[in-house]
Order: structure tokens, then sequence, then C-alpha cells
């Protein structure tokens, strides 16, 4: 059986490398790693601003993994920005956020990280906490601290318990855009985990990096969800037996 092929959202950067120092397309090998861990064929996704290419992209995965990174621009939720926020990246917001519409209009499985959770909630027309303390180990530095599910939800079907997470961000979700429930908390209140119930897939944001740690359980939420979507229909009784796939528009 063939593994479901999980995209990954990419960014463009200045890098070095031999003798060479260009802009490159990146991303921290921990993602693909999980991805691989949970049984999921993961591919990258450097950003494109051509039209339709978000919907193209998405039409050729089983599910998606908006990566963790840059602050999300403020003016994409209408808030003028706190001087900590980060400089915009607006070329990653627009790629990212055109990606995460394609995957929810299309069904696919969705699995946003940190900054992609932010995202998440903001193209649904959530708000953002543009600064709190104490959710990271220092400049540089995962920090650790426990996250409580929410009974009922696909997060608590997935992880159960509490659990510490690796953590290292210093914005979180402040009013849930529309038809997301928060499914998991910090101690502090924090929304640390949001999805869309009832959308027909699964639709996931998680605050903190799995990748940097060894549990693979949300990620394997989404590379079941996103097998579940690629497997091949029941075959029907009588001469004509095969049953087509679930054509992709």
């Amino acid at each position: 059986m063939s593994r479901p092929v999980i995209g990954i959202s990419t960014y463009q950067d200045p890098a070095r490398w031999g003798v060479w120092e260009m802009p490159a397309v990146l991303l921290p090998a921990a993602y693909p790693r999980l991805v691989r861990a949970a049984g999921g064929l993961a591919v990258l996704l450097p950003p494109d601003d051509a039209e339709d290419a978000a919907r193209d992209t998405v039409a050729a995965l089983d599910g998606l993994v908006i990566a963790g990174g840059a602050d999300v621009e403020p003016a994409r939720y209408g808030a003028a920005a706190d001087p900590r926020t980060g400089p915009p990246a607006r070329e990653r917001d627009a790629w990212e956020m055109a990606l995460i519409r394609a995957a929810i209009d299309r069904q696919v499985p969705l699995l946003g990280i940190c900054r992609g959770m932010q995202l998440l909630n903001v193209a649904l027309g959530g708000t953002l906490i543009q600064h709190l303390e104490d959710h990271t180990g220092g400049l540089g530095v995962f920090g650790s601290h426990p996250v409580t599910p929410v009974a009922g939800t696909a997060y608590a079907d997935a992880v159960p318990e509490t659990t510490m997470v690796p953590a290292y961000h210093h914005q979180a979700v402040d009013r849930l855009g529309a038809g997301l429930v928060a499914s998991a908390h910090a101690p502090d209140g924090t929304v640390e985990a949001l999805e869309l119930p009832d959308h027909g897939s699964l639709v996931l944001g998680v605050q903190w990096h799995p990748e940097m740690g060894q549990d693979t359980r949300v990620m394997a939420a989404l590379v079941r969800a996103a097998g579940e979507r690629a497997a091949p229909a029941p075959r029907t009784q009588g001469p004509s037996s095969r049953a087509p796939r679930t054509p992709v528009n």
C-alpha cells in the first residue's frame, strides 16, 4: 500500500552552502522526518504566486502541513503591528493562506503547526494576540509546557491525556475564526490546539512544534486521515466490479 502524500509548505530566505550564497527554499528537516515517522511521504511546497497554483498543488496531495515560522502580518486580521511583532513575510502569508483555503475547499486533511495554526485561524476570520511571555525556552531555545486536550475533539481522540510539548512562540490565538473550536489549552489558558469540526476532513492546528519532539500522534492523525481520503472506493458486486476512485476536480 502506498504512503499518503503529505505536502509541507516552505519559504524563501537567503542561504549559504559551499561557495554559494543566494535565495533558497527552506524548511527544517525535522518536518519531513516527522511525516516519514508517522507513515507519510513528504513533499516540499515552494511558494508559487501563479494563479491557481495553490489549488493545483493541493489537488495533487493527500494531506497538507502548514509549517511554523515568521509572525503573520497583523494587517491580515485588521490590527496595527505591535512593536514586538516581527517583520512581515507577505509572500509566505499569501502562499500559505491560499494553500489553507484550497485544502478546506477540497476537504484535504490539514495540519497547521505554530504559525500554521495561527494562519489557519486568521484565514477563517480570527485574530491573534501579538505578544505573550513564557512560551519559549529563551532566544533560539524550545521551551516545554503541558497541554491538556478538550474532551470530545479530534485532538483528544489522537492524544487523550495531558502531555508535555516543545514550544517556541510569542503569539497566540485570540478570537477564534468562523467554525473553529479550541481543542487544547496550556495552563495559562492559551489556546494550544484548534480544529474545524463536522467539515468532512481533519482540519487541525497545534501551537507547539511536534516535529521537535518524539510524539508522532498528531502527525499520525493527519497521515491516517490522508490515507483514508486517498483509499480507492470499495468494489461492488456484478460484472463491472471496479469502482472508480473519487475524481479530483
